[in-house]
């Protein structure tokens, strides 16, 4: 430089080691948040957990990751070789259902109470073969409080003539 310069007295540029792997490792997560996006992994998906007790064979569709505003599916299959000969009561986790904005169930329930724990849905004995499905139409809330965001713990259980004969406990993860 010239003796008559005003940057000579300004030290050169050290690359500073640590910001140039922080920028190498931000840009490497928002890389592999892309490719998870875009292979499906960050969308809504759907598990099925089942069960068998006491004659009962239970198997419920839910939805295993969700995202705020999209359907969802929750559907209780439960089969019994002798079919049904009293009203079935389906008791869930009364919670779990914050979660969703609905348009209500499928058959509809000929009661519904709930105490702190669970919501009991009864419903009449189907007519014809022993089986029994209930649906659930829902999507999730486009605003979930944060007590609700990421994991949402739930059971579904299986009352017939006031004894629980067999249950389900599920989860279902919310992205945000």
């Amino acid at each position: 430089m010239s003796q008559n310069s005003t940057l000579e007295c300004i030290p050169a540029p050290r690359r500073k080691l640590v910001s140039t792997w922080a920028t190498r490792s931000f840009v490497g997560l928002l890389f592999l948040l892309c490719v998870a996006g875009g292979v499906g992994l960050l969308g809504g998906h759907t598990s099925t957990a089942v069960s068998a007790k006491h004659g009962f064979h239970l198997s419920l569709q839910y939805p295993r990751t969700a995202r705020p505003g999209l359907d969802t599916l929750w559907e209780l299959k439960i089969t019994h070789a002798g079919g049904f000969s009293s009203p079935i009561t389906v008791a869930v986790s009364g919670s779990y259902f914050d979660l969703f904005e609905t348009q209500g169930f499928y058959p509809t329930p000929s009661e519904t109470t709930r105490d702190n724990t669970f919501v009991y849905l009864t419903f009449t004995p189907p007519k014809s073969a022993g089986t029994f499905r209930v649906m659930y139409d829902a999507y999730v809330q486009p605003y979930v409080s944060p007590d609700h965001l990421l994991a949402q713990r739930a059971t579904v259980a299986l009352i017939i003539k006031g004894h629980r004969l067999d249950a389900i406990d599920y989860v279902t993860w919310l992205l945000p």
